[in-house]
């Protein structure tokens, strides 16, 4: 880890705290937003608000979008009121937004609520990964962000539950009023136990705030030479991604993460399809997306654990090679039980890489502009997100079901090159003299 996220030394109790309330949130936020996939066949088939097909596919676009505004948004926001408050609000809106799509008397409603929901869903995400990277014990942020996104592949897994147990012509409904509950259990609790961020209140000059959260949890504050006392809002601003020579990373960074996107929810949408076009059976087909969550959820720890040990741009370019080998093998037909160890371990490699796209970005941004930096990278990704599903779909379209898994390797290739390129260390610049000379320093 970069000396920029100054983890206190001491306070694994209260990153403990922090890692725990921030992963309940994010579970209900991968529950909400698998949800809809999970609970549109059985509205298809009951034509319940009169939907179709092609309905479906434009509310599911309506998220998809919702969530692109609120992690633009979100990070900039978040650098300026606090990691809590935006935690506290986004959790807030997703959960309300899923009660109206409950209550919806028609899609337009149903629709209206999937967009504020994804607005609440892509701010929530970005934030907690900038208050958990802040939290975390020394030489553990890697493995922390790791931790924290199982909670997305385990709230990935539960929407599926959730739509076995509430079939029928009403049970949508159900499973939207499940999307209520953590207004219910999770908020109150984000409210009255999760600490602001010290790092944000140094970088907002509160400083005597911050004395005081760290004396009563027991904690150190983070360096005086990484905090930013009085930080002007401008450092807040998406500009500040590109100053000082920062925008060709700022550039890499965005494009690793919508590759990475690409590939989440491409593979996620088209898995089970892809694989019924490569000869397996249906039943088989659906039990491939639990297997890949799955190894999402392994994956998460294991690549956290070896980003702190080597880097996160290192481990995520690793990965991303992975990922391609895993996918493109995918398109092979093979022995059942030798399928499943691949699904697994291409799941283990998939996931893991976007997040540890977001885990590099946290470390190498500064305090004052680290949601703003996390938060925009979700948000171009989110392009991604959009553009994965689509292309899968054309090339089904075309009856070219097995060169989907080609292409979804050749974008894995891409980002292992972007986010290689990303991760070098910086050029240091030599000092001049007036008269343009270099200047030698010397020691002793």
């Amino acid at each position: 880890m970069s000396s920029s996220l100054a983890q206190p030394a001491r306070g694994t109790g209260l990153a403990a705290l922090v890692v725990g309330l921030c992963w309940t949130v994010v579970l209900f936020d991968g529950l909400d937003m698998f949800v809809y996939g999970s609970v549109l066949p059985h509205m298809l088939e009951h034509h319940a608000l009169g939907i179709d097909a092609a309905a479906g596919g434009d509310i599911g676009s309506y998220a998809t979008f919702g969530m692109l505004l609120g992690a633009l948004s979100a990070g900039t926001l978040t650098d300026l009121v606090g990691r809590k408050k935006v935690i506290t609000t986004c959790t807030v809106v997703f959960s309300l937004a899923s009660a109206a799509c409950a209550l919806a008397p028609g899609l337009t409603v149903f629709g209206a609520g999937r967009f504020v929901a994804g607005v609440g869903l892509g701010g929530l995400l970005p934030t907690t990964i900038t208050m958990v990277a802040e939290y975390a014990p020394r030489g553990r942020g890697n493995l922390m962000v790791g931790l924290l996104m199982t909670a997305h592949q385990a709230g990935g897994i539960l929407s599926g539950f959730v739509g076995l147990w509430t079939g029928g012509d009403s049970g949508w409904r159900v499973a939207y009023w499940v999307c209520v509950a953590p207004l219910v259990l999770a908020v109150p609790l984000v409210v009255k136990l999760l600490p602001e961020s010290t790092s944000f209140l140094l970088a907002r000059g509160r400083t005597d705030e911050a004395r005081r959260l760290a004396d009563r949890y027991g904690v150190e504050l983070p360096a005086p030479d990484t905090a930013r006392p009085g930080a002007p809002a401008r450092r807040s601003a998406p500009a500040g991604l590109f100053r000082g020579g920062l925008w060709l990373r700022t550039l890499l960074f965005w494009l690793a993460s919508f590759g990475g996107l690409l590939l989440v929810y491409g593979v996620s949408t088209w898995l089970p399809t892809m694989m019924r076009g490569a000869g397996y059976e249906l039943g088989s087909s659906l039990a491939f997306v639990v297997v890949i969550n799955l190894g999402g959820i392994v994956g998460m720890l294991v690549a956290g654990r070896f980003s702190d040990r080597f880097g996160a741009p290192r481990i995520a370019a690793l990965w991303f090679v992975l990922t391609a080998v895993g996918v493109y093998l995918l398109g092979v037909h093979m022995p059942l039980p030798l399928t499943y160890t691949l699904v697994f371990l291409t799941g283990l490699f998939l996931f893991s890489a976007q997040a540890m796209v977001y885990a590099a970005v946290a470390d190498r941004s500064t305090t004052d502009n680290r949601a703003t930096a996390v938060g925009w990278t979700s948000g171009i990704g989110r392009f991604g997100a959009v553009f994965g599903p689509w292309l899968g779909g054309q090339l089904l379209a075309d009856g070219a079901e097995k060169w989907g898994f080609t292409a979804f390797a050749l974008t894995a290739v891409a980002s292992t090159v972007l986010i290689g390129l990303a991760g070098l260390p910086p050029r240091q610049r030599t000092p001049r003299g007036p008269t343009g000379q270099p200047v030698t320093t010397t020691t002793g």
